[in-house]
């Protein structure tokens, strides 16, 4: 199968890469390739063909999205019309990936895949916009949602956290924004299975269960063996910034499953990250 992938230098999409040797891959990404240029990703994928286009490639810094939301939205919004258009130009597959931050966070159950959804922030109304893209201008598509990425290499959550520790000795962690912790390499894999069952839809793909940023912390200092960093917690409202993230947004991965598609427990992902990162 003749795959394009977006974002190819990004953190899923460098995961994905290995775990595609099975096919043929053509991977996009800036400087030399740009998703909001409609007329070259169109010419490339005439030329290329593609069976499946793969989307990971958005624009993923959250409080830059509120900074500019006008650059999420041609980003996240019109370069996935763009990637769509593509797709149906060549008679393609295409897999979006998008955010559990399309839900506004007022539920009191994690969110299934048929939900309303309802975002509260730039980012979040911008990956929506790419999921309307998506859903209209195609009839062979999978939109999955995921929640709280992290990957070796780059920012990230658990890197962002002992560095921080090791730099303040005390930590201040908001309590109330829940979701799911996900390990790219999980995520890459459920993918990769996911493709290959042509069962087209919308799907939630996370590691299973559920934890406050707080939590997560606390996970990540137990791991790492820093359990005597002072860790206070906090709310969203006593720590500023850009964009507001929805407060209560796991989600609830029934479709995959249906499918035998699951991610393990975070916590078993993220002790194995942490000790990869070690070695």
């Amino acid at each position: 199968m003749r795959i394009l992938l977006t974002g190819h230098k990004g953190q899923l999409g460098r995961t994905l890469l290995p775990l595609l040797t099975a096919h043929e891959v053509l991977g996009v990404d800036l400087p030399e390739h740009d998703i909001t240029d409609r007329e070259a990703l169109l010419a490339l994928a005439r030329d290329f063909r593609p069976h499946l286009i793969l989307h990971p490639a958005a624009f993923t810094d959250v409080d830059g999205c509120a900074r500019d939301p006008a650059l999420a939205y041609r980003v996240n919004g019109m370069g996935t019309q763009n990637v769509a258009l593509a797709a149906a130009a060549v008679d393609a597959e295409m897999l979006y990936v998008s955010t559990n931050e399309v839900f506004d966070g007022y539920a009191t159950d994690p969110y299934h895949e048929w939900a309303a959804t309802h975002p509260i922030n730039a980012y979040g109304r911008s990956k929506l916009a790419g999921e309307w893209y998506t859903q209209h201008l195609l009839t062979r598509f999978y939109i999955v949602r995921t929640a709280w990425l992290y990957a070796a290499g780059g920012r990230n959550f658990p890197h962002r956290i002992i560095q921080l520790a090791d730099e303040r000795g005390s930590l201040k962690v908001v309590t109330d924004e829940v979701a799911n912790p996900t390990y790219v390499a999980d995520l890459a894999r459920a993918l990769v299975a996911l493709i290959a069952t042509h069962a087209y839809g919308i799907y939630h793909l996370t590691n299973a269960g559920i934890a406050s940023r707080y939590e997560f912390a606390q996970e990540i200092l137990r791991l790492s063996g820093r359990t005597h960093i002072p860790l206070t917690p906090i709310t969203l409202a006593e720590f500023q910034r850009a964009s507001t993230p929805p407060r209560y947004a796991p989600l609830a991965n029934h479709a995959a499953a249906a499918l035998g598609i699951r991610l393990r427990p975070w916590q078993e992902a993220l002790a194995e990250f942490l000790q990869e990162a070690n070695e």
